[in-house]
């Protein structure tokens, strides 16, 4: 076969795979990632609850600029209430962020120390959890220690767990995924068992040290350590596809504002909230930028080094197949785009 033949066979062969591919793909993902770029930040966020989302907030501290709050869609669509930009939200695993830190401060206090063990912290658990003996605190707050994700478990979302006691029972004596230290598997259980150990070291709730070292410090007085603790009328509604209630009253962790989690953000990048030796061993054991996902809210907290800029997106709509969470990685990287510009 000669070259010219084997051109066009490759040719042909890459237009049938591509347009094959394209009845795989949600249209509206092709549609988001293809339409030209819009002129700003609120037009992109238009866009987006056209979209199918119910509302979105964005939070951008652009240095050398004024931080600017932005908000489209519904904060209660039931009751026709609009977005707010300071609305309280579910941050769902943005929450490690300050979870990794507060360990970071213990382990500076020599309260706490990355090498020693889970077995170390609560023995009760030598045989419940495989490798106890050698998975060490580090390991987990890096999501390296092979235990299984307690999330994983059938149908967690619709009937979540309630206690640390609940959620343990889903994934104890089950083998681990590999050895301790051999891989990187996120998983929530490591951050579960990691604020229980938190929790006995202190001898008191780990978000009353997080509230003392972190957000106080900060002036952070829009971020709350569960929903309970808020007016219920200040957080942002969340639907989930397919299912008819709003999911606001759920308990699912942390809750802020989106200005309190940029705020955070950009104290972390910039070593604000740290001290002595504290920034060394965080950035030594994690990251410094987080997605959160829960049924109802996705949640993205960036730091863009290159525009030294913090943009925290909120997104109140998460769907069973995660189109949503598709969709909205696209419109972060516009809304970014625009920023840039």
């Amino acid at each position: 076969m000669n070259k010219k033949k084997t051109k066009i066979m490759l040719r042909a062969l890459l237009i049938t795979g591509t347009l094959g591919s394209m009845f795989f793909v949600p249209w509206i993902l092709v549609k988001a990632w293809i339409l030209p770029l819009p002129d700003s930040v609120q037009e992109q966020l238009d866009q987006a609850v056209n979209y199918g989302f119910e509302g979105v907030i964005v939070y951008v501290d652009q240095a050398g600029k004024e931080s600017k709050s932005y908000a489209s869609g519904w904060h209660n669509k039931e009751a026709k209430i609009p977005a707010k930009p300071n609305a309280i939200y579910k941050i769902a695993s943005i929450s490690k962020l300050y979870d990794a830190v507060a360990v970071t401060k213990l382990v500076s206090q020599g309260r706490l120390s990355l090498d020693k063990t889970l077995a170390d912290y609560l023995p009760e658990l030598i045989g419940k959890i495989e490798n106890a003996e050698k998975i060490t605190l580090r390991l987990m707050i890096q999501h390296r220690s092979g235990i299984p994700n307690f999330t994983d478990a059938p149908d967690f979302w619709a009937e979540p767990t309630s206690t640390f006691e609940e959620s343990l029972a889903l994934i104890e004596g089950k083998p681990a995924k590999f050895k301790p230290g051999k891989k990187y598997d996120y998983c929530n259980t490591n951050y579960l068992l990691i604020n229980r150990i938190m929790d006995d070291v202190l001898g008191y709730s780990n978000f009353k040290f997080i509230q003392e070292e972190i957000l106080n410090p900060l002036k952070l007085k829009n971020t709350f350590g569960s929903v309970s603790e808020v007016n219920i009328a200040d957080v942002m509604s969340g639907y989930h596809v397919g299912y008819p209630h709003d999911l606001k009253t759920n308990d699912n962790g942390m809750h802020a504002t989106a200005e309190d989690v940029g705020k955070f953000i950009r104290a972390l990048n910039e070593g604000t909230v740290f001290k002595n030796n504290e920034q060394e061993i965080y950035t030594s054991i994690y990251k410094f930028e987080h997605d959160g996902w829960v049924p109802g809210y996705q949640s993205f907290a960036k730091y863009y080094e290159k525009t030294d800029t913090v943009v925290i997106y909120f997104y109140n709509t998460t769907d069973p197949k995660l189109i949503n969470w598709n969709l909205s990685q696209i419109l972060n990287r516009r809304i970014n785009r625009i920023i840039k510009k």
